[in-house]
């Protein structure tokens, strides 16, 4: 995996070359995720469909550089910009976003929207005030729950140990930054703003997850927005269901290719 400087931070980058005409960006989630949620699952045979792919990890986040400020969405989305400028990217890239990604593929859109083709979000949402409202309620009770120590061993009993070890990477890097302060920041957009993103984008989303109040809210305003849902799915659409996303994914970009 090479390393490459973005915005002054060391950042470790997955390419996967496949000489196609169209492009990938994978962006992560916060806290436990890293590259490795979209390299394990859609990645390889999103490549091996000769769609070249560009998977980083956020900053803060896996082997990229921690810094212990900077974490406002204006940075990430700086650092999106900056990785596709180091890496000589001209023609706009398809954005799929799992989780915090998916929102910062809109954020990222809404200020370059000559640089994205489409995006396909996973169980995200734009960063609106409601956005900003329920990111840091849960950024909050994370940080709470993730001080106490009992929580580790109650992770470990029911989700096993390999879970045990992501919480303790999570709440290093929780604690040793200002990103759960940051994050929900934003800057936010408005209703008017989301309404602009013009690109086409696809919003997966499980009947149980984070925006099951109201699943056809976000695709309703968009102009080119369209839904899928998988019922009786929760928030880790990524990881429960990765093949079934895979072939929207691949469907979505054919339909969406230059």
């Amino acid at each position: 995996m090479p390393t490459m400087t973005v915005n002054g931070l060391r950042t470790n980058v997955q390419l996967l070359t496949a000489g196609g005409t169209e492009t990938v960006v994978f962006l992560h989630g916060m806290g436990t995720d890293s590259l490795a949620s979209f390299h394990l699952t859609l990645a390889p045979p999103i490549a091996a469909a000769g769609i070249d792919v560009i998977s980083y990890d956020l900053r803060g986040h896996g082997r990229t550089e921690r810094p212990a400020t900077g974490y406002r969405l204006s940075d990430f989305v700086a650092d999106l910009g900056g990785l596709l400028s180091e890496l000589r990217i001209e023609r706009p890239v398809h954005l799929v976003g799992n989780s915090f990604g998916g929102t910062l593929a809109y954020s990222f859109a809404a200020a370059n929207p000559e640089l994205v083709r489409s995006i396909v979000c996973i169980e995200s949402e734009p960063a609106t005030e409601g956005w900003a409202e329920k990111m840091g309620s849960i950024l909050g009770y994370t940080v709470d729950f993730l001080r106490r120590e009992e929580s580790f061993a109650w992770i470990e009993a029911n989700f096993g140990a390999h879970h045990r070890r992501l919480a303790r990477m999570a709440a290093e890097r929780m604690m040793a930054t200002t990103m759960a302060e940051e994050v929900p920041l934003g800057p936010l957009l408005t209703a008017e703003q989301v309404a602009a993103i013009e690109c086409p984008v696809l919003s997966i989303l499980g009947s149980h997850g984070y925006q099951a109040d109201d699943l056809e809210a976000l695709t309703s305003v968009l102009p080119r927005g369209e839904l899928h849902v998988f019922e009786g799915q929760g928030h880790s659409v990524l990881v429960e269901r990765h093949r079934a996303v895979r072939e929207l994914v691949l469907t979505w970009i054919a339909r969406h290719a230059a």
